[in-house]
């Protein structure tokens, strides 16, 4: 397996990724919001939950996952070590989340569907959502929604700046941050194969009838599923599908077979051999999203009226374009 020392997150973030994110924080008093979400809500609980109620792998436990686990940080060079839990679950899934402290979740049912080489593959792309700082937005999002739909019951007062036209912004980006975290497992695997098999048993491999599954015909239809959108209605229900505001749901992963088909791309491209070749974007560290620490109280209300007042005038602004988007406007 090829290595990238002191690779940089943005030698290979999806430029969809790294323009959603910019828009993200661009918006005024975001970075405010983001270090109190940081401080107050998730970050702790989730490292304390995971502790007390899963499986942490390590050389003594699950040690060939440990190993893969290994491999995969040494081949993207992470440090330092983050955290990996497994949870007992029959949902195949995986996870990363935690920037204090940060880990990746591997459910158990997802051990028992996927081979070594796919395995391999998850915990990168998971290491590719650390590794691009990816997992405050991440958390941010999955609160946005439970504020929304009334299940935060300590919000700090932020609930006053979270609208459906910015949940819906999170999780636009959220799809958007999966295309990255899909080239970091392809730069692992070197090999595009293993990548999108994986992807192929998550959305809907079973383990008795595996010999049945064809990667050709999965690969196909991602081509067939990209052709649809010659219909323009298509693409309407596409919107319409990844967000329903009214039911409180909002996708936040992009369809697999559209994932396969970005990175199909991406594996045909100049950049994406480059990057084997060595030439890549060097960092002195992970890439990170950073939330900067302000110890003042001064500092931390430091988002004036003015500011909020711009924001919501800009979520507004958001919300009508996407309603002029829904009626095809």
């Amino acid at each position: 397996m090829p290595t990238y020392p002191g690779i940089s997150s943005e030698a290979f973030r999806h430029p969809l990724d790294r323009q959603a994110e910019q828009a993200l924080r661009s918006v005024p008093g975001f970075d405010l919001v983001a270090r109190k979400f940081v401080e107050f809500l998730t970050e702790r609980p989730q490292y304390v939950f995971q502790m007390g109620n899963s499986i942490q792998v390590g050389p003594r436990q699950y040690a060939s996952v440990y190993q893969i686990f290994r491999d995969c940080l040494r081949d993207l060079d992470i440090y330092p070590e983050p955290n990996l839990f497994v949870s007992q679950s029959p949902i195949v899934n995986a996870f990363a989340l935690g920037q204090e402290f940060p880990f990746i979740l591997l459910n158990s049912a997802l051990l028992d569907l996927v081979n070594e080489a796919e395995l391999r593959s998850v915990i990168a792309h998971e290491l590719g959502h650390l590794k691009c700082g990816h997992t405050t937005l991440i958390q941010m999002a999955i609160w946005s929604t439970q504020v929304i739909s009334g299940l935060a019951e300590r919000t700090f007062g932020l609930s006053l700046l979270v609208s459906t036209g910015l949940v819906m912004a999170f999780y636009e980006w959220l799809r958007k941050a999966e295309l990255s975290a899909d080239r970091a497992a392809l730069l692992v695997m070197d090999d595009l194969s293993p990548v999108v098999s994986g992807m192929m048993r998550v959305a809907g491999g079973s383990s008795r009838y595996a010999h049945e599954l064809s990667l050709e015909e999965f690969m196909r239809q991602s081509e067939r599923y990209q052709a649809l959108d010659e219909d323009g209605l298509n693409q309407v229900y596409k919107f319409m599908l990844y967000n329903t505001p009214s039911a409180g749901v909002f996708l936040s992963h992009p369809f697999t077979v559209e994932r396969v088909h970005f990175l199909r791309e991406w594996a045909k491209s100049e950049e994406y051999h480059q990057i084997r070749q060595g030439n890549y974007v060097r960092a002195q560290a992970p890439g990170a999203v950073e939330v900067p620490a302000q110890t003042s109280e001064a500092a931390n209300a430091s988002a004036s009226q003015t500011e909020v007042d711009e924001l919501r005038r800009q979520i507004d602004a958001l919300q009508q374009e996407i309603d002029r988007l829904k009626k095809g406007g």
